[in-house]
């Protein structure tokens, strides 16, 4: 039986993270990392923007060179997926039955796309933009689409519907809330979004979802909405989110809620398991000590150098302020901390510049979303790290500058 002192099951941002940041730590272990998808690692944010547009091409995407495999950093093994874990053996069993030892496990499957419970949502012309095989799929499906239909105002969504309109598709984003990015962002800055997708011929419908596919053949035609409305269609993506890939910890026992628990090093409760990445939940000072999963490439390398400093003994370093980014018809969308929960959003900068929000929880600055602001999107990061003591008002206030205000909240907690 094979045996690795590091076992990673996932090669994703998450997995591949890992695996540099072992070697990096000078870790001297015995390091193996498996995937369920038939080809090397890659990265998944330009599947929904520049690789439907023709502008990233397979190799670009690659997040390690072939090379880097070779050299004998971690043994990587494709086309392969964990069915079963045994914590107690320390042992994982592989859809093929082979058993594999561990000394250490590192779960960093990431999640899969909820899908539709409906008539017709197996159709051929229905799918989600998730994985390398997603991608490659829509972009045949739209080089001979006039019409599509996104299911889900999101981020996915939003990037989706954005690259089918400059490639000359007539778009119609469905959306169940009455707002898009109803979990991710305030009312300002969905508004202003929704605008620019309309402004790009994209057809908004909010507050109501689908009752119906229509098929023939096979393949959807059509959409029903719960409004009454019926769209014609000739592709349907599905936009409504994702599932954590875990099936196979929960079996063994480990302790879940909205993904698997993790502590502040990223263990499982689960002995000499790990679980980092988009299916981690761990407590996060950034969202006031509540336990949040976040689906983000800066959130899977953090989570991978605490493991790594785990592994390797050392002490791991204080987490950075979490950030997320979103590119839109060249519109670059960052976003800084976690804005769950907030009380009132505050527009810093608004009109046809850059646009600047910040939320407020309890009278302190807990988030922000820059729109074409880079240089503020690095002050409110500062501003977050140093305690984020600010006012509304001083943050409303465009006279001051962001550094000087970044300055006081650093004094105001030494």
């Amino acid at each position: 039986m094979q045996h690795f002192d590091v076992l990673i099951v996932g090669a994703g941002h998450a997995g591949v993270a890992l695996v540099g940041q072992l070697a990096k730590s000078g870790y001297d272990g015995s390091v193996g990392i498996l995937d369920g998808q038939d080809c090397r690692p890659y990265e998944r944010p330009p599947l929904s923007k520049g690789y439907m547009l023709g502008e990233v091409r397979d190799e670009d995407l690659l997040l390690r060179r072939e090379d880097y495999w070779s050299k004998g950093n971690a043994r990587l093994v494709t086309g392969t997926t964990v069915t079963r874990v045994d914590p107690g053996a320390r042992t994982v069993t592989t859809d093929s039955g082979e058993e594999i030892g561990y000394t250490h496990l590192v779960w960093a499957t990431g999640a899969s796309a909820r899908v539709l419970s409906m008539p017709g949502a197996d159709a051929e012309n229905v799918l989600s933009v998730r994985t390398l095989e997603d991608a490659r799929r829509l972009r045949t499906l739209a080089a001979d689409a006039r019409r599509a239909v996104l299911i889900g105002g999101g981020y996915i969504g939003l990037e989706t519907a954005a690259t089918l309109a400059e490639l000359g598709k007539q778009v119609t984003v469905v959306e169940l809330q009455e707002r898009l990015l109803a979990r991710v962002a305030g009312t300002t800055i969905a508004e202003h979004l929704r605008r620019v997708h309309e402004d790009h011929g994209v057809r908004v419908l909010l507050g109501t979802g689908v009752s119906e596919l229509g098929t023939t053949d096979g393949v959807v035609t059509s959409v029903t909405l719960t409004d009454g409305q019926t769209l014609p269609t000739d592709v349907l993506i599905v936009g409504i989110g994702v599932e954590p890939l875990v099936a196979p910890l929960v079996a063994a026992g480990a302790t879940t809620g909205n993904g698997v628990l993790v502590d502040a090093r990223c263990r499982t409760s689960l002995p000499n398991v790990y679980a980092i990445g988009d299916i981690a939940a761990q407590p996060n000072e950034f969202a006031g000590g509540a336990v949040v999963r976040l689906e983000s490439v800066p959130n899977t390398t953090e989570q991978a150098r605490l493991v790594a400093a785990d592994l390797s003994g050392a002490e791991p370093s204080r987490r950075g302020v979490p950030w997320f980014w979103s590119n839109q018809y060249g519109v670059r969308l960052q976003t800084a901390g976690i804005l769950t929960g907030f009380d009132h959003e505050v527009p810093r900068h608004q009109g046809d510049g850059p646009l600047v929000v910040g939320y407020f929880k309890d009278g302190r600055l807990i988030a922000a979303d820059c729109v074409d602001a880079p240089r503020d999107f690095s002050m409110v990061k500062a501003l977050l790290a140093a305690g984020g003591a600010v006012t509304a008002e001083e943050f409303a206030d465009t006279s001051a500058p962001l550094g000087t205000l970044v300055k006081r909240s650093r004094a105001a907690v030494s």
